[in-house]
């Protein structure tokens, strides 16, 4: 039985570092890159007084973008995809405008230098093909995105649980095989928009299957908040429910950051640490 991880998009802002990322709102008066300009006259006018709503200018860079849309007004997902297949690509693309609400692909190439030009800079998503022509997995690529703050949605044929544990271990938001399907990939877009845990069937089975053993070292408080985090929106509900401060619940977390990072398993994000705790089965996918 597969379960997913998601909630309701909210507004944020790019990560970076341990720190959580939040999506970022903008305006959402949008409409195909066409500019409607307003013209300043002097003389009066006959017609009513009604203004045309300012937009966004064709072929310019958003001031803001919000990394979800609500469908009540909210401005689109916007997502890049890079992939040696443009067939791939063209069903990805498909499958995004079909998407409740509708995600855009502003962006596609062979390599990951679309993820980094303009419009490809500014995606609030990257969907990335691990296996770019015939060099082997493109963990480098992965491992700059994720440095830069990106959000990165591995999408690849390679299926092996090593893999899939590398690439979360590097920092990638979550790993689908491209057998999984519209579905899980829109769902995970979706999720990693609003920076919510995500765990496909896939990824699921690589986590249920880890043995490898630089697992740190839990102390029993650090667990109990950690998993109650996992359950809640925010920590100031984390430090109602165990009777702390919100500074004391930062101060667990970030004491769990550290010791995986010192393993040499980061995990900057909520949706990294969900992934360490299903690998250290401190948590199962049922649970969540």
């Amino acid at each position: 039985m597969e379960r997913s991880l998601r909630s309701v998009p909210a507004p944020r802002s790019r990560r970076g570092g341990g720190s959580e990322r939040s999506l970022r709102s903008e305006p959402s008066n949008t409409n195909d890159g066409v500019h409607s300009e307003r013209s300043l006259r002097s003389e009066p006018s006959n017609t009513n007084d009604t203004a045309e709503p300012a937009e966004g200018a064709g072929g310019a860079e958003p001031a803001e973008r919000s990394g979800a849309c609500s469908g009540l007004g909210g401005v689109m997902i916007t997502v890049v995809v890079v992939d040696d297949h443009p067939a791939v690509t063209a069903g990805v693309r498909a499958w995004c405008a079909a998407a409740a609400p509708p995600i855009s692909v502003v962006a596609s190439g062979t390599d990951a230098g679309v993820a980094w030009l303009a419009p490809g800079d500014t995606a609030d998503v990257i969907v990335l093909d691990l296996q770019l022509g015939v060099t082997g997995p493109a963990y480098g690529d992965l491992k700059r995105l994720v440095d830069a703050g990106r959000q990165v949605v591995v999408y690849t044929m390679r299926d092996d649980r090593e893999t899939a544990l590398t690439c979360l271990d590097i920092g990638a938001f979550t790993y689908l095989t491209k057998a999984e399907g519209e579905h899980h990939l829109v769902g995970a877009i979706q999720a990693a928009a609003s920076n919510t845990p995500y765990t496909p069937p896939a990824l699921s089975g690589a986590l249920g299957t880890d043995t490898r053993s630089n697992r740190p070292r839990l102390a029993p408080r650090e667990v109990d908040v950690l998993l109650q985090w996992f359950h809640c929106e925010s920590k100031e509900m984390v430090a109602q429910k165990l009777h702390l401060s919100t500074r004391t619940v930062n101060g667990y977390l970030d004491r769990v950051r550290v010791k995986y990072a010192s393993a040499g398993r980061a995990a900057p994000t909520k949706a990294a640490l969900v992934a360490r705790a299903i690998q250290d089965g401190l948590v199962t996918v049922d649970e969540l």
